[in-house]
């Protein structure tokens, strides 16, 4: 009975998480109200404290849940068989700009959407952020020595500088694609990407 509880109360907590997601990668953090959240969940008013302390702590469990699924995403990507180090990482890239595309967002791009937002409001939520695109960062750096190491690319300087520059041109052309509202920013960025890789056309 208890692990039956147990499960059903994982379910519904899981479910405003998605719910949350979703929403507020279209609406950003602040704009929306727990309520929106619950109602489209399906949970009753009132429960969302039994699951969550506060909106904070729901933010900071909402982007811990993100970048979870983000991460096990991106080992799959990145452990690929049969493709060169490099191919892997471009797939990388190609699944980036097919996921967040201004107007098909569908709750993928969440650290996008929310990072400038919640860094300011909430130290936990940042802390989250900065935990989940470290991750990121660190995965990108370790297929980057790898890639150099069984020679499908090379880089400039060390491979864990080449992984935060490169997040940091992709997470700025994601907010430009939401800027000028078209995809040319994704193809600078690749054009770019293919050059600091040394990779040919």
């Amino acid at each position: 009975m208890d692990t039956l509880r147990t499960i059903e109360t994982n379910d519904v907590r899981q479910s405003i998480l998605a719910n949350g997601q979703r929403i507020m990668a279209g609406k950003g953090f602040s704009a929306v109200g727990i309520n929106e959240i619950l109602t489209a969940a399906g949970v009753p008013k009132g429960s969302f404290y039994h699951y969550f302390g506060s909106k904070d702590a729901f933010g900071e469990a909402l982007l811990e849940n993100y970048f979870e699924a983000y991460l096990a995403e991106l080992d799959a990507t990145l452990g690929a068989a049969g493709l060169t180090m490099a191919q892997r990482l471009m797939n990388y890239w190609t699944y980036w700009q097919d996921n967040q595309l201004f107007y098909e967002c569908q709750g993928k791009c969440l650290a996008v959407k929310l990072g400038a937002e919640v860094a300011d409001l909430s130290e936990a939520m940042r802390l989250a952020l900065q935990r989940g695109t470290t991750g990121i960062i660190d995965r990108l750096a370790g297929a980057i020595q790898a890639g150099v190491k069984e020679g499908s690319l090379s880089v400039e300087g060390t491979p864990q500088d080449a992984a935060q520059s490169l997040y940091q041109l992709w997470l700025g052309a994601s907010v430009m694609v939401k800027i000028v509202r078209n995809p040319q920013p994704f193809e600078t960025a690749m054009t770019a990407t293919r050059q600091m890789l040394r990779l040919s056309s």
